[in-house]
């Protein structure tokens, strides 16, 4: 494996090498190649985002945030479909994710619900078609943060062009990378394949009805930064309860201990450089192959922001209950959604015998 090649690996891959390195230059020589994709990777975002931010506002830096996560993940993430139509796809992905979000955020939060489970259906059912590869991490969160982080005016009139250049650039990069790839099923393959009995159609409805969910009922109980119980539940959604429950547990722990890390960092260094704790959990991130981990970093970026509004006392809190109710929620309601389908499946199976 060259150098490049290792480069290209994720924070598994790099640390399983790391584990079967049987010398101690082996290891020393995997560790640099580590700390390397790393930086390179945390210069490249920095650099990305700020470009975007120059150019269409520090109010949509965001959006570089959203088009950063999708260049990433679809330059080797496919949609299992002929590349032509996933191309056609992700515009239409694109297309949502500038419009939807900022309509919702027009309406009551009951009907700015309906419009969320509507623009999630598409995402889902046609972009997370296979569970295992988390697309839902990049299209759902994507759209989340969209939701969160809402402009009105010149600077919305600003995002619709940073996304149409986020979106020309994404699906540019994905067909040529995945031009050359056969598959054997298409678009209408998806549309056939829904099946209210498999544990993939039931875990795309869950993620379809519930984060959206969520998100009004945070909204009607006036709570800020609803978008953080939105992306709490997305990220514990899974098709199996046991792994579902791991989340939940390893989310509601690091968040907590995300928290306290962030605070003790908050009062031991100058003001002057709070913004970069932001920076600190971005690298502690890419440096986490597990979710806990993963759960704790996280927890830096949004509290660096958040803080600058709240205080540090309101975004702590903010954190934990919108943190808390989101995977608590989404555990109770795939609980009951999975239960009351599969005593459906029994009564269908049932009649069926007699």
């Amino acid at each position: 494996m060259t150098f490049y090649q290792e480069l290209q690996l994720n924070q598994a891959g790099s640390k399983n090498l790391l584990k079967k390195s049987e010398t101690v230059k082996e290891k020393s020589y995997h560790i640099l190649v580590y700390l390397v994709k790393i930086a390179v990777t945390m210069a490249f975002c920095f650099l990305f985002v700020t470009i975007f931010s120059i150019l269409f506002g520090n109010e949509n830096s965001i959006v570089g945030v959203v088009v950063l996560l999708c260049l990433m993940v679809f330059r080797n993430a496919d949609l299992g479909i002929h590349t032509g139509q996933s191309t056609m796809l992700l515009a239409l992905f694109f297309v949502i994710m500038t419009v939807c979000p900022h309509l919702a955020n027009q309406l009551s939060p009951v009907l700015g619900m309906l419009l969320n489970i509507a623009a999630l259906a598409v995402l889902i059912l046609f972009g997370c078609h296979n569970p295992f590869m988390f697309n839902q991490s990049t299209l759902v969160l994507g759209y989340l943060l969209l939701y969160g982080y809402d402009v009105t005016g010149k600077s919305y009139q600003m995002r619709l062009t940073g996304m149409a250049l986020g979106a020309a650039l994404t699906c540019f990069v994905f067909y040529q990378n995945h031009k050359n790839r056969m598959y054997k099923r298409n678009l209408n393959d998806l549309v056939q394949e829904f099946d209210i009995s498999s544990s993939r159609t039931k875990w795309q409805l869950c993620q379809i009805i519930c984060v959206p969910a969520v998100l009004c009922i945070a909204e009607l109980c006036n709570m800020p930064r609803a978008m953080w119980a939105g992306i709490a539940a997305m990220s514990a959604i899974l098709p199996f309860m046991e792994d579902m429950q791991y989340r939940v547990r390893k989310r509601i722990v690091g968040n907590i201990a995300g928290v306290i890390c962030f605070t003790i960092l908050y009062f031991l260094l100058p003001s002057s450089i709070y913004t970069y704790i932001g920076i600190l959990g971005g690298i502690g991130v890419g440096l986490s192959a597990k979710y806990g981990w993963q759960a704790v970093f996280n927890t830096f970026g949004a509290l660096a922001i958040a803080t600058e509004s709240y205080g540090l006392k309101g975004a702590v809190g903010l954190r934990v209950i919108q943190n808390v109710f989101g995977v608590v929620f989404a555990l109770i309601f795939c609980s009951m959604f999975y239960w009351l389908m599969s005593k459906k499946k029994e009564t269908v199976v049932t009649v069926a015998a007699k």
